[in-house]
């Protein structure tokens, strides 16, 4: 199957959540878009197709595609007429560290994967010289009776979960090749990534950066137009965990501010969660 558009819509959801593609700014043409990401038009198509079914951008006739809804962080450490905290910042600043530490509780990897090869591309660049890379990240259990995505009119339809967890399959196996090769190059002294099922459907979204931020967002229920592996196209309700408001959190040398509470007990909670329930994927 034709995975190269949901490649590719990745790519550009990643750019509006890191501030390339500012809110109300028009994406690059759909012949320029084929011609950097060498795929055909049709494959563009689909690709904002998907974004706009998504809410991200509105697409007119002659006018091209217009980014009307971006990733919205809410930062304790922000101040007044400071920039937009964004997500690709954040996780590039976690990479800038020399011992790069994730925790992530997620329901796919697909937004995950697209920031990390960023970053690949930056430690082959030799921007980043990072020591050791590790990841650790929480999936929701495959035999899980999952209550989104769905069809709207055919809620026992197995084809919208289908197509969740061959995205997830997918995207987690890449991140697991990017994390390889870097040390298989000796670009990074060692890179683990280790990825765990869960017998829980997530309900929001989790990133712990080196024990020490959180960004932590719920999901939001959504009704939108999907289209399938087939082409055709279905009414679903489905959740958009980028869409939604991520809240920021940073430790800091008080061990009872809000920051440091929200830190700690979200990595309690991710390792009893790891250690407790989880099993590892394959």
């Amino acid at each position: 199957m034709d995975k190269e558009f949901e490649r590719l819509a990745g790519v550009l959801r990643s750019r509006i959540t890191d501030g390339t593609y500012l809110l109300g700014a028009s994406l690059p043409s759909q012949r320029d878009l084929a011609d950097e990401f060498v795929v055909s038009r049709d494959t563009v198509q689909r690709a904002l197709r998907e974004l706009a079914g998504e809410g991200w951008i509105e697409s007119r006739r002659g006018s091209g595609s217009r980014v009307i809804k971006t990733q919205r962080i809410q930062s304790s450490t922000a101040t007044s007429g400071s920039s937009p905290v964004t997500l690709g910042p954040l996780i590039s600043e976690a990479f800038q560290r020399p011992d790069v530490a994730l925790d992530v509780y997620t329901l796919t990897s697909e937004s995950l994967e697209a920031h990390v090869r960023l970053q690949a591309e930056r430690i082959r660049r030799r921007e980043l010289r990072p020591q050791s890379i590790t990841l650790r990240m929480l999936l929701p259990d495959e035999s899980l009776a999952m209550p989104y995505p769905r069809s709207k009119s055919d809620p026992v339809d197995p084809r919208p979960a289908e197509r969740m967890r061959e995205t997830s399959r997918r995207t987690s196996a890449s991140l697991r090749r990017l994390l390889r090769d870097l040390q298989t190059e000796e670009l990074v002294p060692s890179a683990q990534v280790e990825i765990r099922r869960v017998p829980l459907v997530p309900a929001f979204k989790l990133y712990l950066l080196g024990g020490v931020e959180a960004l932590h967002g719920m999901y939001e229920v959504i009704e939108r137009r999907m289209e399938l592996d087939t082409g055709e196209v279905i009414e679903a309700l489905d959740v958009l965990g980028l869409g939604a408001t991520l809240t920021h959190h940073v430790k800091d040398d008080d061990p009872d501010s809000p920051g440091s509470v929200f830190v700690d007990t979200m990595r309690s909670w991710f390792d009893s969660v790891w250690h407790r329930l989880s099993e590892a994927d394959g």
